[in-house]
């Protein structure tokens, strides 16, 4: 890949993820401030685990496709809202968590679905990589090894800012931790607005 083209991709992408958080980052600061970076940590595993797979549906030209069946954008959209708001609910109004509650809250497998399907609930993030891989792509080199590039370098990028947001958050959860009802109450409270952020999100704009 030229460097020029790479220089141009970085610089993009920065300028995308310095936007204020969106729904899954929201998320991110939700789970850290309940249950700490190290178990919220599998709520990044799940939100790039989504993104990999968008990225797949976007080069394998799935994007045309999901483009085609504007009812199936709605679907998987609303019921990402749906899902955050449920859970946001259900955080707010959660008493202060006992050890074994807490165990169950914080269960990896619970935390990874939390991301993946706040990430995959955006049906405009498969647009966004069909749009934006073309745009830095050189036409004298073989594609598929400057689309790994790319993509495992927007990954790197979006994993290092979910964690920065999630150690942030647990700053904050060290000085709250005596405090469960409030914590739940943030919490749930963030998980609220990333549906919110979701909901406004058109996903057949780019």
């Amino acid at each position: 890949m030229i460097s020029e083209f790479y220089i141009a991709y970085l610089a993009t992408v920065a300028v995308f993820f310095a936007s204020p958080p969106g729904p899954s980052q929201l998320l991110m600061i939700s789970n850290a401030l309940r249950h700490g970076l190290r178990r919220s940590s599998w709520t990044m595993a799940g939100d790039l685990s989504a993104n990999a797979l968008q990225m797949l549906a976007a080069g394998f030209g799935l994007a045309a496709l999901i483009a085609t069946t504007d009812w199936a954008l709605d679907v998987i959209k609303w019921a990402g809202v749906a899902y955050l708001i449920w859970m946001g609910i259900r955080t707010f109004r959660a008493p202060p968590a006992t050890a074994r509650t807490a165990d169950a809250a914080a269960h990896p497998r619970r935390l990874f679905l939390q991301g993946f399907l706040t990430s995959a609930s955006n049906p405009k993030a498969v647009f966004f990589f069909a749009a934006l891989f073309p745009q830095f792509i050189s036409q004298s080199a073989p594609i598929l090894p400057q689309l790994l590039i790319l993509g495992i370098t927007y990954l790197v990028i979006d994993g290092v800012i979910l964690l920065i947001y999630g150690m942030t958050a647990t700053r904050l959860f060290a000085r709250l931790a005596t405090r469960g009802r409030l914590l739940n109450r943030l919490s749930g409270s963030l998980m609220i607005g990333a549906a919110i952020l979701l909901a406004l999100r058109d996903a057949r704009a780019r």
